[in-house]
């Protein structure tokens, strides 16, 4: 069975002191909780302070992006290793936002998922289809097009060597969010696309997320679909009472 995960995506909003705070809440909230798995993926100057908070609780560090080079003259980028040196375990790789707003490539998302699975962080793979490719009945085909061409190259021997989160574009930071059954439709092929590259055992154990306006009134009917192992949440994260109970939804 796929482990259950709440991924909360901070996106570039807080100060590090706020950023304290709200870790140091939900760290409370689910310090008796086997499951879900929580991972908070901070904007990057905070990466360091929320290590200090985080390393001694059962809450997973992430970061939302990073370079898929292991270092060199690229002025502003984040490598791999800087991240696992500061204790990260996830990395957040092809979010819609990054696709969009900085022309990343399937190619180079490629790039960034063998450099993270190279130096031993989990990617978190958003894949997702726009609202024009919906409206023409093309949203199997795009996810069938990113899972080939994302992981083109990528071994995966485990269903914890990697998390998929599928992110419908037209839904993310809209208000909008996929029905239950249309986020079940799409999960369910993501899971036997990943069957037919991998096999079916490795399939059944990799979580696939959901992410797009997940909220606490939209939580419950979305996470308990089949499919469904969790979210990954990006403006509800930074309400503490939002996030809270899409954890408690997810159990």
């Amino acid at each position: 069975m796929p482990r259950k995960i709440i991924a909360g995506n901070w996106k570039m909003n807080l100060t590090v002191s706020e950023a304290q705070m709200l870790a140091q809440e939900i760290i409370v909230y689910v310090k008796n909780k086997p499951e879900p798995l929580v991972i908070l993926c901070p904007p990057f100057p905070f990466l360091s302070a929320l290590y200090y908070e985080i390393s001694s609780s059962n809450v997973g560090l992430g970061a939302q992006n990073l370079h898929a080079e292991a270092s060199g003259a690229f002025t502003g980028e984040v490598s791999a290793g800087m991240l696992v040196s500061i204790g990260c375990e996830y990395v957040i790789i092809g979010h819609s936002e990054r696709r969009t707003h900085f022309k990343e490539t399937d190619e180079l998302i490629n790039k960034k998922v063998i450099r993270a699975l190279l130096s031993r962080l989990t990617p978190i793979l958003c894949i997702g289809e726009t609202l024009e490719e919906r409206e023409s009945g093309k949203t199997l085909e795009r996810i069938r097009q990113q899972i080939q061409d994302d992981l083109s190259g990528v071994e995966i021997t485990s269903g914890t060597d990697i998390i998929i989160a599928y992110e419908p574009v037209w839904a993310i930071g809209t208000g909008r969010n996929a029905t239950p059954e249309q986020a079940e439709e799409v999960q369910s092929a993501v899971r036997q696309l990943l069957a037919e590259r991998y096999d079916q055992s490795v399939a059944d154990e990799i979580s696939i997320l959901y992410g797009g306006s997940v909220n606490a009134d939209n939580a419950i009917p979305i996470l308990t679909q089949p499919n469904v192992d969790g979210a990954l949440v990006g403006g509800a994260s930074l309400k503490p009472a939002q996030f809270k109970a899409i954890i408690d939804a997810s159990q």
